[in-house]
């Protein structure tokens, strides 16, 4: 058998691992996944269909399995098994308790399936591996507030949220209609459209104090979250300039993407880095405080001023 006659084989099995993975499937997305032609991929679909698996094609939207067609369970290999693991610790600690649970009963599912020898892969694995967020990422008052926002965003519909913001006194009440979910920083940020401020906003997961559904509709179509997200990095930044001793600063490499970094270059003894920052006042400000003895501002003047002042509160707390 020639190495073509095996990759075609593998990418035809990797095909149908695609259609049973997705409602409707394009063929322009399986051509870019595999990186190869339209046409070979119409060739391959109609391999599988030939095979006897009923393919549903339709002009425009893409393919698709019949609905109620089932295949017999798939095999995983000892690698693909692990990974089960290492995804069923982060989702006990990333997600809330109801979603939590779910993947929890989603897992065992899989888990029936599997082999004898990779069932005892996966034991070996389970109890040596660990994961410990830094931070609490939901109120544990809201034990389904994932669960409520997914819902949301699937149904197009609206959901009351009680919310805690850092620079209020009080928390508000609010109508959203939400965009999407993103991880960042260490915490969970659910981006929406505020009905109450006619606007788009951002809010953190952990700031929810109560959330509720409704069967009130969207009020607008409001695209994707990536292209929100990029919107919102491409304004309102500063550049910063910062010198740091070569002595501290590859302690600071897993933090500095967080907050902007573009480049940095060797200056004598020191690493000269650029970033471009959303959070100037705050954020940034009191993230280089940390190593600030180390280090020294090029530009811009005001991150000068706000550490001044910072420094000058904290000296007449001490």
């Amino acid at each position: 058998m020639s190495i073509d006659t095996v990759k075609r084989f593998d990418r035809i099995v990797a095909i149908l691992v695609k259609l049973q993975s997705k409602r409707i499937v394009k063929a322009q997305e399986l051509a870019d996944k595999f990186d190869v032609s339209l046409r070979t991929i119409y060739r391959d679909v109609r391999t599988l269909e030939a095979a006897g698996i009923p393919i549903v094609s339709e002009a425009g939207i893409g393919y698709s399995i019949m609905e109620g067609y089932r295949l017999p369970p798939v095999m995983f290999t000892k690698e693909e098994a692990s990974s089960f693991v290492a995804a069923e610790k982060l989702m006990q600690k990333y997600v809330d308790k109801s979603l939590g649970n779910y993947h929890e009963s989603a897992m065992l599912k899989i888990k029936s399936v599997l082999r004898g020898s990779e069932k005892d892969w996966i034991t070996a694995l389970e109890s040596q591996i660990t994961v410990s967020p830094s931070q609490q990422l939901f109120n544990k008052n809201l034990p389904d507030a994932l669960e409520i926002i997914f819902e949301s965003i699937t149904e197009h519909k609206q959901f009351f949220l009680k919310y805690h913001s850092l620079n209020s006194e009080t928390p508000s009440e609010r109508f959203i209609e939400p965009v999407g979910l993103f991880h960042e920083n260490n915490a969970w940020y659910l981006l929406g459209y505020c009905l109450y401020r006619n606007d788009y906003r951002q809010f953190r997961t952990d700031r929810m104090l109560n959330i509720k559904r409704t069967e009130i509709p969207f009020t607008k179509i409001h695209g994707n979250l990536e292209d929100h997200l990029a919107k919102t990095k491409a304004h309102e930044k500063t550049k910063v300039v910062i010198r740091v001793d070569k002595t501290v600063a590859r302690y600071i490499s897993s933090s500095k993407k967080q907050n902007g970094f573009i480049s940095e270059r060797i200056v004598g003894n020191q690493i000269e880095m650029t970033f471009m920052s959303s959070h100037l006042e705050d954020g940034f400000a009191r993230w280089y405080i940390m190593f600030a003895d180390y280090a020294e501002i090029v530009e811009p003047e005001s991150l000068k001023t706000r550490l001044k002042e910072i420094m000058k509160k904290a000296t007449e707390r001490l």
